[in-house]
């Protein structure tokens, strides 16, 4: 290869291709429906909450908080792997072209999320304040700023520190980022200090680079937990071959074993307990579906909405863990047992139908101060049924 540069591109080009394989499974037409439904929810609840915020509402310093605290969140992508600890030591010397690469990538990739909450808010600022549009769309100029600062800083901090007390260097930016945010809001012209310290911060930092070895282990340990999660998000949707959950014992849910009579009858039953519980792929799929569902009935005062976005989750929580703990290809001692097989499968319904029961109470206590919040467990239970049943 003729210098780091091709090699950036070559890197970055599978790097698309790995993500737009598995994206295309993500956003799907019924997942364009929910977003449609949500967005749509969410923007009808932020607008009528504006015609009633008090004037003395303290938007900067919500902004400030939000924007501020994304801005610190600034983890390096640098398409590294394994092999290159050793194959790349040799060019060494030419890496800081490579990482030039690394830090515009992780800079315009996320951008977009700070500035998207931040655009968000306009309508807000311009209730509220007094700001003009000028000042405000300034702001979005600043936050770019912010932004370019802090992406380099977290790089500097991870190449001198080998990522070691992280969480004190963002915890030190997301100050000076929410100090910033805030003074561009209401002082203007006073923020530029702010963004002096951080520029100084970032030279400090960038000089005790100098002469210092590439800490390749934590960059590919880095860049191997980011895809790993990419891999786990996208797993949710289509099967990633290559993709091993992790296992924590949970101990505070062993109470749940007790609802299975201890008989020859219960073996499957209590092993596909164990499994869910047990495997963090299952376990937090279920967490996360039933806290989203809980989290729209709570704020969304729509009950047509909230109906159809319950059921829409009903029915990916379901589908989706009937086929994680039917579908599992490898060998498992269970086979040697002198049990039925189909109690596998009567296990998992019965599991599932349990699971459906628990999202439905959550999900209604949320939904209480909503009016005709009794209809949420029944559809619900009725697109959990129907999936069970109907789904192969």
């Amino acid at each position: 290869m003729n210098s780091m540069h091709s090699v950036w591109t070559k890197r970055f080009e599978h790097y698309i291709g790995e993500v737009m394989k598995y994206m295309r499974f993500v956003f799907t037409g019924h997942i364009a429906i929910v977003f449609v439904f949500i967005i749509g929810a969410g923007g009808y609840q932020y607008s009528e909450w504006l015609k009633v915020v008090q004037n003395d509402f303290p938007a900067e310093w919500l902004v400030a908080i939000l924007v501020g605290c994304m801005l610190a969140l600034s983890r390096p992508i640098t398409l590294l792997k394994e092999p290159d600890q050793v194959y790349l030591l040799p060019l060494e010397s030419q890496m800081p072209q490579y990482f030039k690469r690394a830090k515009n990538w992780t800079f315009w990739s996320q951008l977009l999320a700070p500035a998207v909450v931040y655009i968000v808010t306009i309508p807000l600022l311009k209730e509220v304040t007094e700001l003009t549009m000028s000042q405000i769309w300034l702001g979005v100029l600043f936050v770019a700023l912010l932004k370019f600062l802090n992406v380099r800083s977290e790089f500097a901090y991870r190449y001198v520190n080998r990522g070691q007390a992280i969480l004190m260097d963002r915890i030190v930016r997301a100050v000076i980022s929410i100090l910033a945010i805030q003074t561009v809001l209401t002082d203007g012209i006073f923020a530029i200090v702010f963004l002096i310290m951080l520029a100084y911060y970032v030279g400090t930092l960038h000089k005790k680079m100098k002469n210092q070895p590439v800490p390749y282990e934590h960059f590919i340990k880095l860049e191997q937990n980011r895809m790993l999660r990419f891999y786990r998000f996208a797993n949710y949707f289509t099967e990633v071959p290559h993709l091993k959950g992790s296992i924590k014992r949970r101990a505070w849910l062993d109470i749940a074993y007790k609802w299975i009579p201890y008989k020859k009858g219960n073996t499957q039953a209590y092993l596909v307990f164990r499994t869910f519980i047990r495997t963090d792929d299952h376990f937090y799929l279920w967490v996360r579906l039933t806290a989203i569902s809980a989290i729209i009935a709570m704020f969304v005062n729509i009950p047509f909405v909230t109906w159809i976005v319950a059921g829409a989750l009903a029915f990916a929580t379901t589908l989706q863990l009937k086929y994680a703990l039917l579908s599992a290809g490898e060998f498992r001692m269970d086979m040697l047992y002198p049990v039925p097989r189909e109690t596998r499968n009567q296990a998992v319904t019965k599991l599932l139908r349990l699971l459906a029961v628990k999202q439905a109470v959550i999900v209604t206590v949320c939904a209480m101060m909503q009016p005709q919040f009794f209809i949420i467990p029944i559809v619900i239970l009725l697109v959990s049924e129907l999936t069970i049943r109907l789904s192969k």
